[in-house]
């Protein structure tokens, strides 16, 4: 929440870092809820077809795809844990439905945290254990396994900024360039692309911010690893977590 908090204030705020290094003057940063399930991301972007037949319900249509590979393992990891939990807490579905606080909670998180899309009819409703555990599963995920993955090799790629320039300043110049446009940019390239490019001073922005996002916290925690007193306390749960972090261990990833 705190680093949510900081990014809101100077990071994707009006006129911050995003806006006056990655757009346009003056036009709107907004940020729509995405929720992104392993199977589902893939499968909408044509890199995995449902086959029942497969190990996790997919099968790859890219055979070297490490990262796939090791996303769809958390994930099911992690969707393991979450059943084994809701199940033991709501043994049917009346219960998720008269759950004051958490129908309370969910309507929160869609009419409060994503105001601008609480009518969009894609907001799964909550009436069944599988509703909550999809949902929970993919919040869990999103915010370790996935975040992880796309926010720490950062800088990695991004820092070198022609990999990954985050705004053109002008027209490429093979979008209706004038004669002399495109002529300069024949005998001078390498001028034309700077032009193009961020600035110096947004490129060592963007750098900056991409450094301080991929490094990792000192005192950060990582998924299945540290056992809270509650589940503990409860046989049941203490050995479902016991599954999943053996689990998580086995298959050597880590979200933190």
């Amino acid at each position: 929440m705190e680093i949510n908090a900081l990014a809101r204030e100077s990071l994707i705020n009006a006129s911050g870092i995003i806006e006056s290094s990655s757009l346009l003057e003056n036009t709107p940063w907004n940020l729509a809820p995405l929720l992104m399930t392993s199977s589902g991301v893939l499968t909408q972007k044509g890199m995995a077809v449902e086959d029942p037949t497969a190990k996790h319900g997919l099968k790859l249509t890219i055979e070297d795809y490490p990262f796939a590979n090791d996303g769809m393992m958390l994930w099911e990891a992690i969707k393991q844990w979450v059943t084994d939990y809701v199940n033991n807490y709501y043994k049917d579905a009346s219960k998720v439905v008269f759950d004051n606080e958490l129908q309370a909670w969910w309507e929160d998180v869609r009419t409060k945290g994503h105001e601008d899309k609480k009518d969009e009819p894609w907001w799964p409703v909550l009436k069944t254990q599988q509703d909550l555990i999809q949902v929970l599963t993919t919040i869990i995920w999103v915010t370790s396994g996935h975040h992880a993955a796309v926010n720490f090799g950062q800088y990695v790629f991004g820092g070198y900024f022609p990999n990954r320039p985050t705004i053109a300043r002008i027209n490429m110049p093979t979008e209706e360039p004038t004669e002399s446009e495109f002529e300069l940019f024949l005998n001078k390239p390498e001028l034309t692309l700077l032009k193009c490019f961020p600035s110096q001073q947004q490129a060592t922005k963007v750098m900056a911010i991409l450094d301080v996002l991929s490094n990792h916290s000192p005192d950060e925690e990582y998924i299945g690893d540290t056992l809270e007193s509650s589940w503990e306390a409860d046989p049941v749960i203490k050995a479902a977590y016991e599954r999943f972090s053996t689990k998580k261990k086995n298959s050597k990833i880590k979200g933190n």
